[in-house]
């Protein structure tokens, strides 16, 4: 055999081991312009054995799959037809015929159709074999029967992937042949019925449907009290001060809240996810296994479109990723989800941690009167907007005239100190503390003219570090007492004219 002879047939068997069984056909022909004893390879085609061969289809038309049941490892998959194919060409859909009741992941289940019906194989690998095990297929990984509109029925078997990851052995009924087809085809065979159900444990509206809370409620096995949050109607006034907050908490202590802390706890019910789910169609004996009939956590959310919605969640667990987690349902739900600790912030939130701990939120020009003493030292401060004022709904300083008990005082000079005030922070709750007898250190009284409502801050030493702060007869707050030594001095200062002092 001549030695380029040689060559052709080594170079064709490469080809063919390559393709794994396809062909590849190749001729000598004449190099253009050589002369007729040169010759060289040239590659006319090359193909797969098998490759684009329909496996799954109607009696070899493209038939509607009308339901489908998969069989895995682990569960087994009733797929039905939820609507129709139309005549503008969109494809029917599918759900689960068990789960019709709960939110199906629709898009997903209708791959277990679609992905089925007219696949191609890769290639051929195996024709007639009698080694079925070899590839996975003698306790095939999935089984698929599909169920045609026509009434034909076509079953198909899903085997072991092939040392490449990209594809899988597969084989159809009442044949032995075994082909390869495409991996990410037929992946979702292997799912189970719970990863084919939505993990959103309470849908989130759009935002032109999204009602207002009206109140929110923790209710927490480790509180003595519960958090109680309620929608701040003044804050629809941009008038009325506050933080940029809706909400304001009002058990167990009256606070405004910081908007960047509380978001999450005041709206978080809508949109929440779980990150895998426990039970489908759960029974008494699931929710009680889950901790979930004497939940560890009961959150009530109230709106003001009439619905309430109650979520119970169970005592964190670390589950084997070392993941912390709880188990969470909807009060009367069906579905026991996992949720993720960080996801559900109602198991841990402590009411300092949402609090803005501002105590006086009223704008400057809100105040028509205002008393401070501390000692044998006290001023009445009275505000009133001039009549010739330029722009009533909008004032600034100029626009108002300030007496301190009864003689006219500067108005910047009076906003300098206000300004001072409402850098006052609650450090930590002092709910329930006995109010101390005797005179507090320094007092502090405000009128807002909006709400009509007059509010007063005592101040009390506590220890060498902090002082209690009683709000209108109730203790509410520490703060430190660095805050209150320099709140007297700047008392002091509205007399002398000196600068008030800005930090402590």
């Amino acid at each position: 055999m001549k030695k380029q002879a040689k060559g052709i047939i080594a170079l064709s068997a490469l080809l063919v081991a390559m393709l794994g069984g396809g062909y590849a056909y190749m001729k000598l022909s004449p190099d253009e312009g050589s002369g007729e004893g040169s010759s060289s390879m040239q590659l006319l085609a090359t193909e797969a054995e098998g490759q684009g061969t329909v496996l799954v289809s109607d009696n070899g038309g493209n038939g509607v799959v009308k339901e489908a049941l998969v069989v895995n490892a682990t569960d087994e998959l009733k797929v039905v037809m939820k609507d129709a194919p139309d005549e503008n060409g969109v494809g029917a859909t599918y759900t689960l015929k068990d789960y019709k009741d709960l939110d199906v992941n629709t898009s997903v289940v209708g791959t277990l159709v679609n992905n089925g019906n007219g696949i191609q194989a890769q290639s051929l690998i195996a024709h007639d074999c009698t080694d079925l095990g070899k590839y996975g297929l003698a306790e095939p990984k999935a089984t698929v029967e599909f169920t045609y509109e026509s009434g034909n029925k076509v079953k198909f078997y899903v085997g072991d992937t092939m040392s490449s990851k990209e594809t899988v052995y597969f084989r159809v009924d009442g044949s032995n042949d075994v082909y390869a087809v495409n991996a990410s085809t037929v992946a979702n065979y292997s799912k189970t019925n719970k990863e084919l159900i939505e993990k959103t444990v309470l849908a989130k509206p759009a935002d032109e449907d999204f009602p207002i809370i009206s109140s929110l409620r923790i209710e927490r096995s480790d509180m003595d009290s519960d958090i109680l949050i309620e929608y701040d109607k003044s804050s629809e006034d941009e008038h009325s001060g506050g933080t940029s907050a809706t909400h304001i908490m009002v058990e167990p202590v009256e606070s405004f809240l910081a908007v960047e802390k509380s978001t999450d706890i005041t709206t978080g019910m809508f949109g929440l996810k779980g990150s895998d789910i426990y039970a489908l169609h759960c029974t008494e004996a699931d929710i009680a296994e889950a901790g979930l009939s004497d939940p560890f956590c009961k959150v009530t959310m109230d709106c003001d479109d009439g619905n309430s919605y109650v979520l119970l969640l169970s005592e964190i667990f670390t589950d084997e990723s070392g993941s912390k987690c709880c188990y969470g349902m909807m009060e009367g739900g069906k579905v026991i989800y996992i949720i993720s600790a960080d996801s559900a912030k109602w198991l841990t939130v402590q009411p300092i941690d949402i609090c803005s701990r501002l105590l006086i939120t009223n704008y400057v020009w809100n105040i028509s009167e205002m008393t401070v003493k501390s000692g044998d030292v006290k001023y009445d401060f009275n505000i009133t907007l001039k009549e010739d004022a330029e722009d009533p709904e909008s004032p600034v300083a100029s626009d108002y005239v300030v007496k301190r008990n009864g003689d006219v005082f500067d108005t910047e000079r009076y906003r300098l100190f206000y300004s001072f005030l409402v850098s006052t922070n609650g450090e930590e709750f002092a709910v329930g503390v006995p109010v101390p007898e005797g005179e507090p250190a320094a007092s502090v009284s405000i009128k807002d003219s909006y709400s009509g409502k007059t509010t007063t801050f005592d101040f009390y030493d506590d220890s060498v570090m902090r002082s209690l702060i009683v709000v209108n007869g109730e203790s509410k707050y520490y703060c430190t007492k660095s805050y209150v030594n320099t709140l007297i001095e700047n008392i002091k200062r509205i007399e002398t004219g000196e600068d008030y002092i800005k930090t402590w």
